[in-house]
């Protein structure tokens, strides 16, 4: 899957263009750029966003690809990650540590429940919630797709160093965590 498709698939669905007449290319920076292939995007690569995107969508569109035996999406993943290393977790820490909205979790829950992936128990000191915990089915399945996450990881920061990679990871979570 390439870097465009996983981009046309997170983004909104447009409307076709409406054809006009064609562009004067006779003059001004359009004109230099028409015949070439490559595009200037000097000015995107100095913003954050811009380079989060396009860094997310590379390692999107691999675990994509990687996840798809476990029919695992990143959000399904996050989800199973939290309750395995947080037994009893509730779907409001979920919500909270995923930044996920609870109507959009509710499905999310119901379609692990149902895939036998986890399990659903009362909370030892909240009546009205339930622990969520990982079936021994939820458990073997999250083990292989763990492993097959840190290991598409270190594929696609093989270009990076362990220190810069560290490095990377600190600084991106000072930007979410502010």
């Amino acid at each position: 899957m390439t870097e465009t498709s996983v981009a046309n698939t997170l983004r909104r669905p447009r409307a076709p263009r409406q054809s006009s007449t064609p562009a004067d290319t006779s003059a001004g920076p359009a004109s230099a750029a028409a015949g070439s292939t490559e595009v200037d995007t000097r000015f995107l690569e100095t913003l954050l966003g811009y380079n989060a995107r396009r860094a997310a969508l590379s390692v999107i569109a691999v675990f994509l690809q990687r996840m798809e035996p476990y029919g695992l999406r990143p959000v399904d993943f996050s989800v199973l990650s939290l309750i395995a290393h947080n037994p009893g977790v509730t779907s409001r820490q979920i919500c909270a540590a995923l930044d996920i909205l609870p109507p959009n979790l509710v499905g999310m829950i119901k379609s692990l429940h149902k895939r036998g992936l986890i399990e659903r128990r009362a909370h030892p000191t909240d009546r009205r919630a339930q622990g969520l915990h990982l079936s021994a089915t939820g458990k073997r399945q999250y083990r292989e797709a763990e492993r097959t996450a840190s290991q598409l990881e270190r594929e696609v920061a093989s270009g990076l160093t362990a220190t810069e990679l560290d490095t990377l990871n600190s600084l991106l979570r000072k930007v979410y965590r502010r």
